[in-house]
């Protein structure tokens, strides 16, 4: 290269699934068969309405062009009455709500909007890798809260409390990040957490950041918005995305709900980034979210019977779990005969050919843990709990 790299390039590595994935396709070219019951990737269709408006509003004059930066004004009133149905929160579609190009996009839209160089982020010390990898790359300070592994996987708030009130002056403590359902733990959302929180957010004048893509996934109670606890809109923004509830993945679509300031402060970063979202996908979305709540039940019928054959795979690993679990991810713990999950996952893909993930990319805590994926016909998922039948090869 001509120059060299930014800091923030030296700092950030290839996410891990980009790099595992690489050699999973080197060897399906190679001739094997595969089972990836790692990735968190949808595999079902979205609802025929869904298709549909998206055909019809292709080919209408004037929806290949611009758009508005924060969206079409009938997306943000489906998300608005989405939330409604849902969540039983009331949004104003002009002033609360800013669809984003995936709710990961935000993530960084966010950080660049309110973090200057050195601030302080809390991240979960087990969770999705960008909440880290986002505030790093801007240069924030990244401070780890414990999560309670015998609490149900819920944060240490007296640990929480000494990493603000202890943070240096100069770089304060401003944003945390929340995301209930947990990934990659399972662990659900309750009020009183959400509650607990909202306190926090107050008492420490801080910016509390959820993640909300897992509530409709396997919820064994009515999925709660963090919105709706009283005070919410003073201190917190929710992201929330098509991609796992509606089986929309790679249409690249999601939301932050949120008061109007953090709105606006966000939509002024954002559209200096982007020129927003085609008009096809933003119809085909609204339409999504009016999708009935008997579309929702036939999706999870199919994902418990893939967590029926998930957890005859984990048995027959002799992993532990929790069957409490929410959301698109099986956490489980490996049993002590297993020296590490790195090495049982390279065994598994290159003797077995079936791709599960360690759980030490999602944090050190994760060491003696593996994730595994829904997003898989049950069919194939029995398959691979057949070959763990046949002995793996020794190593030497």
């Amino acid at each position: 290269m001509i120059i060299p790299l930014a800091h923030r390039a030296d700092q950030t590595q290839e996410y891990y699934f980009s790099v595992k994935l690489a050699e999973v396709r080197r060897l399906q070219a190679a001739g094997h068969d595969v089972i990836n019951i790692a990735i968190g990737n949808p595999d079902m269709m979205p609802s025929d309405a869904t298709l549909d408006a998206l055909a019809t509003s292709v080919r209408q004059p004037g929806a290949h062009g611009y758009q508005p930066y924060k969206g079409t004004p009938g997306l943000r009133q489906a998300i608005a009455r989405f939330y409604a149905h849902t969540y039983g929160v009331v949004l104003d579609p002009d002033t609360e709500i800013l669809p984003l190009i995936g709710s990961k996009e935000g993530i960084t839209h966010i950080s660049l909007t309110f973090l200057n160089d050195g601030d302080g982020v809390l991240v979960p010390e087990l969770g999705y890798p960008a909440y880290r990898a986002v505030s790093r790359m801007l240069g924030a300070t990244v401070r780890e809260y414990p999560l309670l592994e015998h609490g149900g996987w819920q944060p240490d708030w007296e640990a929480m409390t000494a990493l603000v009130t202890e943070a240096p002056a100069d770089r304060p403590v401003k944003i945390i990040w929340l995301n209930y359902p947990h990934m990659p733990t399972g662990a659900p959302a309750t009020r009183a957490l959400f509650e607990r929180a909202v306190r926090f957010a107050h008492d420490h004048r801080v910016l509390l950041c959820h993640d909300n893509p897992y509530s409709l996934i396997l919820n064994k109670k009515p999925p709660i918005s963090l919105l709706a606890v009283d005070g919410a809109g003073d201190v917190a923004i929710e992201l929330n995305s098509m991609s796992k509830s509606h089986n929309m993945a790679g249409w690249r679509l999601g939301w932050m709900a949120a008061a109007k300031p953090y709105v606006d402060a966000v939509l002024a970063i954002k559209s200096n980034v982007d020129s927003g979202q085609f008009k096809p996908i933003m119809e085909a979305a609204a339409e999504a979210l009016d999708n009935s709540d008997d579309w929702h039940r036939q999706r999870n019928d199919v994902y418990q019977g893939r967590l029926d054959a998930v957890h005859a795979f984990l048995n027959a690993l002799g992993c532990t779990y929790s069957t409490d679990q929410e959301g698109l991810f099986i956490w489980a713990k490996l049993p002590d005969s297993v020296p590490s999950a790195e090495a049982l996952v390279d065994d598994l893909l290159y003797n077995k050919h079936i791709f599960i993930a360690p759980g030490f990319i999602f944090g050190p805590k994760g060491e003696r843990y593996v994730r595994m994926s829904l997003c898989m016909p049950r069919e194939r998922i029995e398959e691979a709990v057949g070959r763990l039948a046949v002995p793996l090869p020794k190593q030497s």
